[in-house]
């Protein structure tokens, strides 16, 4: 059987293969955040056959302060978990299992948004957007974990299959592992263990809010492809404690260079970052990165370059793509 249909276990969710559509933002949801009949049939259509293994949901803002765009979906109160039950069982009548991200926007977020000045780890300029944040206090990192962890619940009363925290792409948790944008003097600045110190108490409430056996999983921005930056070293440091601090699903993904690497070009782009990953940790790994092609994605989980393989532009594009994959990967089946 090819890599790519092979079924995976991850805690009590089964998948079916080890294809994966990863969080892509459609700004499609109500005006205050909540599932919208856009987002409802956006996410019937992708689905449809059940041919994915797993949907991830797009990044959902778990307080109003870390709404990152217009339309985005929320998960920052309870209001928001009916539509989400209905989100979730439109995937499963079709036969896939479905994560949410969850996210803080931090300095990514705009004050004309958000109405407020955007906050971050330190008062830097966010690489990728042009709003000065101001730096958190302490007491304040103790609300934004506890809302990852409501956030995470309400995930899980609406039915989803597990929950995805959203470290990548320059958003908040980004932001306090890279050494950019990170400058405190307190215990969540200055050397890895302390930049990541916020990502462990996240990981711990969200696990204690979830549950021993629902599938947490973690987006991770592995490196920021930039001069000063964070670094596969400091990822794969970061990645164990992760792991041993709870996390089931290591997602790999770019720091501050976003979903994609300057000037790279062959599918899979981030292959070295999840291969190195994959040598320390004992958890599934998904690799994305401008996969367009079926038996490109076979031949990385037959190189061990990840466990599953994550195809975001590709489907969007193209509907039937996962269908169309996995039929022509079962038509070379041995009779």
């Amino acid at each position: 059987m090819a890599r790519l249909l092979e079924p995976i276990k991850i805690m009590n969710m089964h998948l079916t293969n080890r294809l994966v559509m990863p969080p892509m933002a459609t700004a499609k949801a109500m005006p205050d955040g909540r599932v919208s009949p856009e987002i409802l049939a956006h996410y019937k259509e992708k689905s449809a056959g059940g041919y994915i293994g797993m949907i991830i949901i797009e990044h959902s803002y778990v307080s109003f302060e870390g709404k990152a765009n217009e339309r985005q979906l929320s998960v920052a109160d309870d209001s928001v978990i009916d539509g989400l039950r209905e989100l979730a069982d439109i995937i499963h009548n079709q036969g896939s299992r479905t994560v949410v991200e969850i996210n803080h926007a931090g300095s990514a977020a705009s004050s004309d948004i958000i109405g407020t000045t955007p906050v971050a780890p330190s008062a830097i300029n966010n690489p990728r957007k042009s709003s000065a944040p101001r730096e958190l206090a302490k007491e304040e990192i103790t609300g934004l974990v506890q809302a990852f962890a409501a956030a995470a619940s309400r995930v899980k009363t609406a039915g989803f299959d597990g929950v995805e925290i959203h470290s990548a792409h320059g958003f908040l948790l980004n932001q306090f592992f890279s050494p950019l944008t990170n400058q405190r003097s307190d215990e969540y600045g200055g050397e890895l263990n302390k930049r990541i110190k916020i990502h462990l108490e996240v990981i711990k409430a969200v696990r204690e809010a979830v549950g021993p056996d629902y599938p947490v999983l973690l987006r991770l921005g592995a490196s920021d492809y930039c001069a000063g930056g964070s670094t596969i070293e400091d990822s794969i440091v970061a990645a164990q404690a992760f792991v041993i601090t709870g996390i089931d699903v290591l997602d790999v993904s770019g720091g501050f260079c976003g979903f994609a690497i300057p000037g790279a070009s062959p599918q899979g782009y981030f292959a070295p970052l999840t291969e190195a990953l994959k040598q320390v940790i004992n958890i599934p790994v998904i690799l994305t990165g401008g996969i367009t092609d079926a038996d490109v994605a076979e031949k990385l989980l037959q190189e061990n370059k990840a466990d599953l393989i994550g195809v975001g532009r590709a489907v969007l594009a193209d509907s039937l793509w996962a269908k169309k994959a996995v039929e022509t990967l079962r038509s070379r089946r041995p009779a």
